[in-house]
């Protein structure tokens, strides 16, 4: 996100590490895609069971609200992490 931000402000990071040598560039954005991955498998397999009602949701809860519900609660725990 910090690289993201850097780059569409036009302003330099400014860091006391030197700078990344190739090979930590390259294990740097391995890194990256993985954690993307893996991210993006979890919501597909979390939201897969919201839609299919594979859940423990209370009955009578439609897939669409059990959606919203849970990316409430996932913008919670991100707001209460960054705290």
């Amino acid at each position: 996100v910090q690289i993201l931000f850097s780059k569409i402000t036009g302003t330099p990071i400014q860091s006391n590490e030197p700078p990344r040598t190739r090979l930590q560039s390259i294990f740097f954005w391995v890194r990256v895609l993985l954690s993307l991955a893996v991210l993006g498998f979890a919501f597909a397999v979390t939201l897969g069971a919201l839609f299919q009602g594979k859940t423990t949701m209370w009955p009578g809860v439609p897939p669409g609200v059990s959606v919203v519900i849970f990316f409430f609660l996932m913008c919670f725990v991100g707001l209460m992490e960054g705290m």
